[in-house]
């Protein structure tokens, strides 16, 4: 064999190993995969060192463990450094989290995602602000992997799917409480004003005393004293209890609305809708998509998601993975 060759030949085989072993290492650390021991394993560490790394934080700020703040600043590097190679392997793997995105393209939509945000954010304040509590305390946020590795197959799924359901809801209602907290810091204002210029300095001062009203909770630090302002305080606790209870009737509703659709997609085998079970292969074409993508690029629902022994309904953006077995059917056709 001729030294090209042999360099071309020896190239590809070095390349199908890279991909191989990356491959490998991104089905590791994809949280929830159930029917991979190792990682299920990775799993398990990793709420370990979450655990280890929140209770380190927390345990340095009591006197009593003054002795111990070597051990446990000792503790808190190691899984810092835990979390680092976590984020660096997220990043070399990021490919195949995006399959439909070129390697840099996937790298980008990673560091720019929620994932990525929070694990840089986690780990940047220990090297460079550790004096800033509040990019500390983000390490907190690290405890949702707790819940992501159940998140497909508990109840936890069904809230996370019903608040992206009722997302532009639920920010129509938001926008409605803040131009009710809004209008009731600058009408207390021009009421309260002359009487109480140290507490209603201006139209924005009221806000704090807006806010405790409407959301019903009533500090009592500062309060109207005319008449007007008490007749108006009344009418404005009124509003503040429709107000809140908006964004509770909506969620109230996408539970109704989402327990129903589980209910219906459990009855589809017995319905006149034709049901397919289709197993991911490492070739499927579907393989990464979500599906809310299956259903606006291919025309077809999934019902439902078979992985090891649970079997759930995926939210929107739930990305197919190797070895998922859909129900799938097709999306009817609107007229």
């Amino acid at each position: 064999m001729s030294p090209p060759m042999q360099t071309f030949v020896t190239g590809g085989w070095c390349d199908m190993t890279d991909n191989r072993r990356r491959r490998r290492i991104f089905e590791i650390i994809q949280i929830g995969n159930t029917s991979d021991t190792i990682s299920r394993a990775f799993d398990i560490v990793l709420v370990t060192v979450i655990v280890l790394n929140i209770l380190s934080m927390l345990l340095q700020t009591f006197d009593y463990f003054e002795p111990y703040q070597d051990i446990l600043y000792g503790v808190e590097l190691m899984t810092v450094l835990f979390f680092c190679v976590e984020y660096a392997l997220r990043i070399w793997t990021a490919d195949y989290l995006y399959p439909d995105l070129t390697r840099r393209q996937a790298v980008l939509r990673f560091i720019v995602s929620y994932d990525g945000i929070v694990d840089l954010l986690t780990i940047l304040p220990f090297f460079y602000l550790t004096g800033f509590v509040v990019f500390r305390m983000l390490r907190v946020v690290r405890i949702f992997h707790l819940f992501r590795i159940n998140t497909t197959y508990d109840s936890f799924n069904v809230i996370r799917t019903v608040l992206y359901e009722k997302r532009n809801q639920l920010a129509f209602s938001m926008f409605i409480i803040l131009t009710l907290i809004l209008a009731a810091s600058i009408t207390m204002y021009n009421v309260e004003h002359e009487v109480q210029p140290e507490n209603f300095k201006n139209a924005l001062s009221g806000i704090w005393w807006s806010v405790s009203a409407l959301l019903t909770i009533g500090y009592g630090d500062i309060y109207p004293i005319t008449v007007t302002g008490r007749i108006l305080a009344v009418v404005i606790s009124f509003l503040g209890v429709g107000a809140v209870a908006l964004p509770t009737g909506i969620i109230s509703a996408g539970f109704v609305e989402q327990y129903t659709k589980m209910a219906a997609a459990a009855d589809t085998s017995s319905g006149n809708i034709a049901v397919h079970k289709i197993v991911i292969d490492v070739d499927s074409a579907w393989l990464g998509e979500s599906a809310m993508g299956m259903a606006e690029h291919f025309h077809i629902s999934v019902v439902a998601v078979k992985r090891a022994k649970k079997v759930f309904v995926p939210d929107p953006d739930y990305n197919i993975q190797l070895g998922d077995m859909l129900l799938v059917c097709p999306v009817p056709e609107t007229i």
